[in-house]
């Protein structure tokens, strides 16, 4: 049977956590085919503190070609070089403080494979954010706290295998202290088409399960599930009291403010399997409402 591995980095809680005064922003699709047309719509979640939204400039990152911005309603549009900025025309235009929009370039995706890092500036009635922190090493932005949005353009068998895969918002871990056999992990996942969760691992625990956890009669239990359904375009949660995943035998402390590797393992409606490798931040409780992208990077399949 063959399997495709994708790893993929959890960003936006972590941005979140690290930069809770500032607005969240994020690519809507992270992903591009290599040499296809990608339309980049950059989500502002909100404005800066309690500050409104009044312009947004975005750069565009050296390979991406045939940059079109798309118009807004009630903003105007400039391009110099290889910038391009909406402006609110008027107050009524504005994003308020806790107010989302969204901005649109059409272009095209290099050739061959690579990271691209969109940077934006957020201008604001008062302060601004400017997202356009890029990791030393690696593509993984835990600690940074404005990171620029990245866009990972894959070969078509690797953005393939990415599409197969279910969205993941809101992922953690729950933290542990020494002598603590277990925890949870928790997200929402997504699928595009029919699929089932059907296993976890992670270096960190000796054995990780999905479990689910009701009321029968009057006592809470929890049970291992063999495969967790996933329907085509439904949110699925796991969450504290529900569906989760089970990290038991823990190896280490797990202390908030730090990240955990963990693997998902899922299965299509044809039996073929497809592993998802995630880096969750550790928390005290769920890190909010703000959801946290899932920035996928290819890896060769392999073959099982």
């Amino acid at each position: 049977m063959k399997n495709f591995t994708t790893s993929i980095f959890i960003l936006g809680a972590l941005a979140t956590l690290c930069a809770s005064a500032f607005a969240h922003v994020s690519l809507q699709q992270p992903q591009a085919e290599a040499g296809k047309a990608y339309q980049a719509v950059l989500h502002v979640g909100h404005g800066c503190g309690e500050s409104a939204t009044t312009a947004i400039s975005m750069r565009l990152p050296a390979g991406f070609e045939s940059a079109k911005p798309q118009p807004k309603a009630g903003w105007t549009l400039t391009e110099q070089g290889a910038s391009v900025t909406w402006t609110a025309a008027n107050k009524d235009a504005y994003l308020g403080a806790h107010q989302a929009g969204d901005f649109v370039l059409a272009g095209q995706a290099p050739a061959r494979p690579q990271a691209l890092w969109f940077k934006v500036l957020q201008t604001c009635e008062q302060g601004s954010a400017d997202w356009s922190e890029v990791p030393v090493q690696g593509l993984s932005t835990a600690g940074l706290k404005t990171p620029a949005m990245l866009l990972q353009v894959m070969a078509p068998k690797d953005f393939a295998a990415a599409q197969a895969l279910p969205k993941v918002e809101g992922a953690w871990v729950r933290s542990a202290v020494a002598g603590q056999s277990g925890t949870g992990a928790f997200m929402k996942l997504t699928a595009r088409e029919p699929l089932q969760l059907v296993g976890a691992s992670t270096p960190v625990a000796g054995v990780a399960q999905v479990h689910e956890m009701k009321m029968e009669g009057d006592v809470m239990r929890m049970r291992p599930l063999p495969k967790l359904d996933l329907p085509a375009g439904q949110a699925v949660e796991l969450k504290p009291g529900g569906y989760h995943v089970m990290l038991q035998d823990l190896k280490q402390p797990l202390v908030a403010g730090t990240t955990v590797p963990l693997t998902l393992l899922f299965r299509d409606a044809k039996g073929v399997e497809n592993k998802l490798e995630l880096s969750l931040p550790v928390a005290v409780t769920a890190p909010g409402a703000a959801a946290a992208m899932a920035m996928p990077m290819p890896m060769d399949g392999h073959k099982h």
